[in-house]
């Protein structure tokens, strides 16, 4: 049975306000110190200029939430559980993301030297304690309890593996941040299922953590869903990739129930199956891993035909798909996941083949039919100029983008992007 405790909705609620009002502020600052995306390559699906260092905001809701939370909960705990190793290793590893994640967002780096950087901060996580120590055995029927029902690693392999989960995880969430609103969504939808996996079995300090990050995403999402009015930004994307990566250590992995290690996996199943088919594309296809192409499901979402929004809708239901065949690997057991697996694949294979369709109506149908390619192409550039000058409009009369601080931020972005190609 599902309880929901009262100081998990006060978590949820506090990291969303703050997250919410949080946002416009940052935008502004976004704007100040020339932290902007510019639309140069057919991979970026915006097309103008967008704010970046959303994820300051995000960051801000869910860190004030969590103090706030546990402080009031016992404050004397509170204070035991600050100075605990694992705590601080968390507590500098998230600072280190962070750090790199805003800098980024200003002076766009190399992956080159990016990945070296999270990998210390994902090795300060690890070997201050948080880290998958044991993986229970598949196919039992009962927990995990006795030793012969679980794999023991090696310190080096736990070492191994946990600083590679943390890692993959850090960059999975990144590389699915493609469309307004979509990494941000399937963030939240993880954290949903997580939040109610360890709700089940008791976990009530991964519970708080989760729900608030689920209201700190939440508050976020007004301004980043399509149209997006600003982007959470590497700031956001690695910060939401790190700390799920932990909370799924701390909480599933740490379980020690049977096919412990598929919980996870599902909950973050999108970004994590997204990535994996991302480098044996490029490795195929005799490019660098991390040299960005537009071969992404929301990529090929797009191509297919289908509008921006119900791209994210689809990727949003195959999202709450995986967490609630995750959950109920949890409560239900394996062979009703295994019933449930195969609902979703038979009605989502039958339904795939009309998804083009459900975006258009009869009416603009018939409209299409009767107008010539050269009026369909005015009519497209017609609406394209009109929503740049609404946007203008809108942006000029609210007050929040200033014309001459959005052109030296691009400029600035611009010449250092030039800069890094040159080195």
């Amino acid at each position: 049975m599902i309880v929901i405790e009262f100081h998990h909705l006060v978590a949820l609620a506090v990291a969303l306000i703050v997250s919410f009002f949080a946002t416009p502020i940052v935008r502004k600052l976004a704007i100040k110190v020339g932290a902007v995306s510019i639309p140069k390559d057919s991979r970026r699906v915006h097309k103008r200029p967008m704010p970046l260092l959303g994820g300051l905001a995000i960051i801000a809701g869910f860190l004030l939430a969590v103090i706030y939370t546990f402080a009031t909960r016992d404050f004397n705990d509170f204070i035991k559980f600050i100075a605990e190793p694992k705590t601080i290793g968390i507590i500098f590893g998230s600072l280190i993301i962070i750090g790199l994640g805003v800098y980024d967002d200003i002076k766009p780096l190399r992956a080159r030297i990016k990945f070296p950087i999270q990998l210390i901060a994902a090795i300060i996580v690890v070997a201050t304690g948080t880290k998958i120590t044991t993986l229970s055995k598949p196919f039992l029927d009962t927990v995990a309890m006795h030793p012969s029902m679980m794999y023991f690693l090696g310190d080096v392999l736990a070492f191994a593996i946990s600083v590679f989960w943390i890692v993959g995880l850090t960059n999975a969430i990144n590389l699915i941040d493609g469309l307004d609103g979509l990494a941000a969504g399937v963030s939240g939808i993880a954290a949903i299922s997580l939040f109610i996996v360890s709700v089940i079995r008791g976990q009530d300090d991964i519970a708080i953590v989760a729900a608030t990050l689920i209201g700190a995403i939440a508050g976020f999402l007004p301004y980043n869903f399509n149209p997006a009015k600003i982007f959470m930004g590497d700031t956001g994307a690695t910060f939401l990739g790190f700390i799920l990566a932990i909370l799924s250590v701390e909480g599933t992995m740490k379980s020690v129930t049977v096919l412990s290690m598929a919980i996870p996996i599902l909950v973050l199943g999108l970004p994590i199956f997204d990535t994996m088919f991302a480098i044996i594309r490029r490795l195929l296809h005799g490019k660098p891993i991390a040299q960005a192409d537009r071969g992404h499901l929301h990529h090929r979402l797009l191509d297919m035909g289908l509008s921006h929004r119900m791209a994210v809708a689809i990727l949003y239901v195959v999202s709450a798909a995986l967490g609630l065949v995750s959950i109920a690997l949890v409560d239900k057991g394996l062979l009703p996941s295994i019933i449930l697996i195969i609902i979703i694949v038979v009605f989502g294979l039958g339904g795939a083949r009309n998804l083009k369709e459900i975006t258009i109506t009869p009416e603009d149908e018939n409209c299409k039919c009767q107008r010539t390619d050269e009026e369909e192409k005015d009519i497209e550039n017609e609406n394209q100029h009109e929503g740049i000058q609404n946007g203008e409009h809108e942006g000029i009369q609210n007050g929040e983008l200033n014309n001459a601080q959005l052109e030296a931020a691009i400029g600035d972005k611009e010449n250092q992007e030039k800069l890094n190609e040159e080195n």
